[in-house]
């Protein structure tokens, strides 16, 4: 019964776990990673808002959320084939997460705007890749 009843509270977020989870069901890698990126984005702009509206539960959901993409985003790498690549890849990440979590102990949005912007540019040249 709880769990209806939260699906009732938060019908836009049943929708988006639905459409997710719809999305993750056929994808392959490449897709799965530009799905990371968008999420990744997606968290770290709604923690930026949270921070600035001092809404601190969902600022926390989101920055786990935001900190869990970007560890599996490192995870992925193939260090073998990738080469240097991989290497600044784990860099750029491991650099995001640490601004992450700072920017989680304070109201201010514009750092995790800042890594989502970051992290929208890699997320753009991925696409480019993948288009090619």
């Amino acid at each position: 019964m709880a769990y209806a009843s939260a699906l009732l509270r938060d019908p836009a977020q049943t929708y988006r776990q639905i459409d997710l989870a719809g999305r993750t069901a056929n994808a392959d890698g490449p897709a799965l990673v530009q799905l990371l990126y968008e999420e990744l984005g997606q968290a770290l702009r709604v923690a930026a808002w949270a921070a600035e509206h001092k809404k601190f539960a969902v600022k926390s959901e989101r920055v786990t959320r935001a900190t869990a993409i970007l560890f599996a985003l490192e995870a992925g790498l193939d260090f073998e084939k990738g080469g240097e690549v991989s290497v600044t890849l784990a860099k750029l990440y491991a650099g995001a997460r640490r601004q992450v979590i700072e920017a989680s102990l304070g109201q201010d949005g514009a750092p995790f705007r800042q890594v989502a912007d970051s992290m929208a540019e890699i997320a753009e040249a991925w696409r480019m890749v993948r288009a090619a």
